[in-house]
């Protein structure tokens, strides 16, 4: 990773105020500061909006296109939170994360991590996902978490050191096998995000909201070799800036002998993340292109192009 440039100085030096802002503050009042920033993303960041409301248009065809639009405007707000929120846990004790903050299905992790294989958590960029593994830690086990540098080295080992804070570590993709196997072979959990879209060797293609999208067999591929059990998580928003982390239940194991096991594994994955997205629009992230191999919907007009 190169050093610092001037603009990720500047990035910086606006993520650490914003954390000494939100430091005293009540959660809720956090929440308030993070939907003004998403609003405001969504007022000026045209190319974004525009890109979320083609992929809501090609993945919820049958909904009115100001339903539409809400969710897009919902997916900012919450993102928004997401910063503001990660941010304000960042400078929160481990009593006081742990306050805001319940369990559903935790069990389930305890019964896999009984097996002695580790265990395999995924979910996607949904929800609270990075308030989850913070608390994962303090409430059942550390986890390695399998993630990507930011390009920005200030602000990536500010986020190294925040998701390490109650005792998780961090493996980054390139050479990350040995470390994951490693891992799973002392019995730790392993969390993966899969629903980013994959050019690389590993990519197969799978459903996602009817169209084919690019993600990573890693999941599927690490099952199979070391029979850890799968188990989604989830992380949603409770009303008074509390949060539930739900862990369902693991996803059937992929067959040996299936010649498919790869694809048909992270497809039954990719099930699970569609149906929560499906439950909650407004919390996963549109404005992503999950679907690069795909023609876009036509946007209709709704925004002009920056060419425009």
């Amino acid at each position: 990773m190169s050093g610092p440039r001037p603009l990720h100085r500047i990035e910086y030096r606006a993520v650490m105020a914003a954390r000494a802002l939100v430091r005293p503050l009540p959660m809720t009042a956090v929440l308030a500061i993070g939907a003004l920033l998403g609003r405001a993303f969504h007022f000026f960041d045209r190319s974004h909006r525009r890109l979320a409301l083609q992929n809501l248009e090609a993945a919820f065809p049958g909904r009115p296109a100001r339903e539409r639009a809400a969710i897009a405007r919902d997916m900012f707000v919450h993102f928004g939170h997401l910063l503001t929120v990660l941010l304000k846990f960042s400078t929160m004790t481990p009593n006081q994360m742990l306050a805001c903050v319940e369990f559903e299905g935790e069990d389930r992790v305890r019964a896999a991590h009984a097996l002695n294989k580790g265990v395999l958590l995924f979910t996607g960029h949904f929800g609270y996902w990075e308030i989850n593994a913070l608390v994962h830690a303090l409430a059942l086990y550390p986890m390695a978490v399998l993630a990507r540098p930011l390009d920005n080295p200030l602000l990536h080992d500010l986020l190294e050191q925040v998701r390490g804070r109650t005792g998780n570590s961090v493996i980054y993709r390139k050479g990350a096998l040995r470390r994951v196997l490693r891992a799973l072979a002392s019995n730790q959990a392993v969390a993966v995000l899969i629903d980013q879209h994959i050019q690389t060797a590993d990519a197969v293609y799978v459903d996602f909201f009817n169209r084919p999208a690019a993600t990573t067999s890693a999941l599927a591929a690490l099952a199979l070799r070391t029979g850890a059990p799968v188990i989604p998580v989830f992380a949603l928003p409770l009303p008074g800036g509390r949060f539930r982390m739900v862990y369902e239940h693991a996803v059937d194991p992929p067959r040996a002998d299936d010649p498919d096991a790869l694809r048909d594994f992270t497809q039954r994955c990719t099930d699970v993340l569609e149906m929560y997205v499906r439950r909650y629009p407004g919390l996963w992230l549109w404005m992503h292109r999950r679907w690069r191999d795909v023609e876009p919907v036509p946007a209709h007009g709704m925004f002009p192009s920056a060419a425009e």
